[in-house]
């Protein structure tokens, strides 16, 4: 019995240390023929020092865990979304895996919205209009359960939210096997071979005719170091945060960055960051993906399944000695 309690007690060690929150995983949106699954991955490394060296500085800086999608936002997803309520988002039409483009902030922001409030959770922007590509409105102070005070655009409800300049940074361009950053997604200060699509390590989507467009979203290169597609080329992505970096009004540009299928090497770097009026919807080039907040439901911990049998066992030993 000595020999058993030690190894129950082994087990609850195990499994106070065994279980992280996990980002990582396939979420599903919407229902029926509309339902639609976003790949998520874990951007860990809680606290990460900040960027220096390129544009905004300094950038990169997460005091949390969080995930991102892997690939960028769909035609496919967009198209779902607009049958399943009353609100359509424009996109171009080039084909369903395609990266969903010539979509304005504002609507990427409506989509992360129903993100959320589909699938029982709060709206991440507040639209205070119904305009599909009408500017968002900041949280107050008199928004007790959402605001927050270090960014007035976002909800500190939300669970799927547009990446802020720090998540998007992080995300392309931190290594967290050895804690550093790099000029390119690829993890390295080289340039990755630029490729029309596919799948291969240290290669991009770019330095390809501007009639080609992009590719697949994932067959948008290799990936990142944390595991994401397309950070570097195939098409601009928005971010969450105003190009001034002051979340301070609802109609300042917001920030475009990671370059196109048609771009130079310099445009996929860390020193290079654009912004766009967050209702233009006009470009071709620009997309987005989704950050996550909230972790994946975990599967249940091998150790916790360990205890509960151990446990089991215990109960059943107890009530043996009880009938001799």
């Amino acid at each position: 019995m000595r020999l058993f309690f030690t190894r129950v007690a082994l087990a609850l060690m195990v499994a106070g240390t065994a279980y992280a929150p996990s980002f990582a995983g396939v979420v599903s949106f919407g229902s029926g023929a509309n339902q639609f699954n976003m790949e998520f991955v874990t951007i860990g490394n809680a606290g990460n020092a900040a960027d220096t060296t390129g544009a905004p500085n300094p950038a990169g800086a997460v005091g949390y865990e969080y995930g991102i999608g892997k690939f960028e936002v769909s035609e496919d997803m967009i198209a779902k979304f607009n049958a399943s309520q009353s609100l359509e988002i424009t996109k171009d039409t080039r084909g369903t895996a395609k990266p969903a483009t010539s979509v304005s902030w504002n609507e990427a922001a409506r989509f992360v919205n129903w993100l959320n409030t589909s699938t029982g959770g709060s709206a991440a922007y507040n639209f205070t209009s119904g305009g599909v590509n009408d500017d968002i409105a900041l949280w107050t102070a008199a928004d007790t359960l959402d605001y927050e005070a270090t960014n007035p655009y976002r909800s500190k409800r939300a669970t799927y939210v547009l990446p802020s300049y720090n998540e998007w940074y992080k995300a392309a361009y931190y290594n967290p096997t050895n804690s550093t950053y790099y000029d390119f997604a690829n993890g390295s200060n080289t340039a990755p071979t630029a490729v029309a699509s596919g799948t291969a390590d240290n290669t991009a989507v770019y330095l390809q005719s501007f009639g080609q467009g992009p590719a697949d979203v994932d067959q948008a290169g290799g990936l990142s170091p944390y595991g994401v597609m397309g950070l570097g080329g195939n098409v601009y992505e928005w971010d969450e945060s105003s190009e001034d970096l002051a979340n301070s009004s609802g109609s300042s540009s917001r920030g475009i960055r990671g370059g196109d299928w048609n771009s130079d090497s310099s445009v996929l770097s860390s020193s290079t960051r654009y912004g766009l009026g967050p209702s233009v919807e006009s470009y071709s080039f620009v997309g987005f993906r989704v950050a996550s907040l909230a972790p994946s439901a975990p599967v249940p911990e091998p150790s916790m399944m360990v205890i509960g049998t151990l446990f089991g066992l215990s109960g059943l030993m107890a009530k043996r000695r009880m009938k001799k």
